[in-house]
């Protein structure tokens, strides 16, 4: 549900859309089988109407950037496993609609290496954990990321400053939508510095900074022994 949403919600123009998808290659062809089962249920259409799960592109421009895209992973060895293709919907032949499209690439791709608004999901094997997140970590954009583990060390692994190098990571939850109310922002080429969340009162706010001494000693900074004889307590 999280990879569905994050690919395929916003028709993938979401600045948090998921982009990529990192999966053991142990469980990667169980998986996609899944994933394309559940896009073949996406309803694509109107995006007023409460049952649609997909709407349009945002223009012509995109969908012709989305198509562009599709054959330029071809022409670099990837397949596309369902979609990514124009869809004509009935009513709104005037709209931008596409298939979300499920391709098997490789990281190194020149494509994949690309930020292309639209909702292109590239599937990437691994075999170990490391390299997984040096899967990750290997593109220019580092503004949202996830990870689903049950492992409390790979969770810890990626959340640590040799994880992920996103400005968002999160844990067993998608890389879109879980942002409201965070500290927003990314890293690399989407950008430096963070806004809503804590930085979003910070400006108003002076910082100081306090230590209380709650016991009935006097430690002092590094252990230090600073004692003069015959001083008394």
């Amino acid at each position: 549900r999280a990879t569905l949403f994050g690919a395929v919600g916003t028709a993938g123009q979401r600045c948090t859309s998921t982009r990529r998808i990192i999966i053991h290659n142990s469980v990667k062809e169980t998986f996609v089988k899944k994933l394309v089962y559940a896009y073949e249920q996406i309803r694509i259409g109107d995006p007023m109407d409460p049952e649609t799960l997909m709407g349009p592109l945002i223009d012509d421009t995109a969908r012709q950037a989305m198509m562009q895209a599709i054959e330029a992973v071809k022409n670099q060895g990837g397949s596309v496993v369902y979609g990514g293709t124009p869809l004509t919907v009935e009513g709104f032949e005037n709209g931008s609609f596409v298939t979300p499209a499920i391709v098997e690439a490789e990281n190194h791709y020149p494509i994949v290496q690309e930020e292309t608004f639209a909702p292109i999901l590239y599937i990437i094997g691994y075999d170990t954990f490391d390299q997984a997140l040096a899967l990750h970590n290997d593109v220019p954009q580092g503004l949202s990321s996830a990870v689903f583990t049950r492992s409390i060390h790979y969770q810890e692994q990626f959340l640590s400053h040799k994880g992920s190098d996103c400005g968002i990571a999160n844990v067993n939850i998608g890389t879109s939508g879980a942002e409201i109310g965070g500290a927003f922002g990314g890293e690399k080429e989407t950008g430096g510095g963070r806004e809503s969340g804590s930085d979003a009162w910070r400006i108003y706010m002076r910082r100081q900074t306090n230590t209380i001494n709650w016991g009935n000693d006097l430690p002092l900074a590094q252990g230090i022994v600073f004692d003069i004889k015959g001083e008394s307590s």
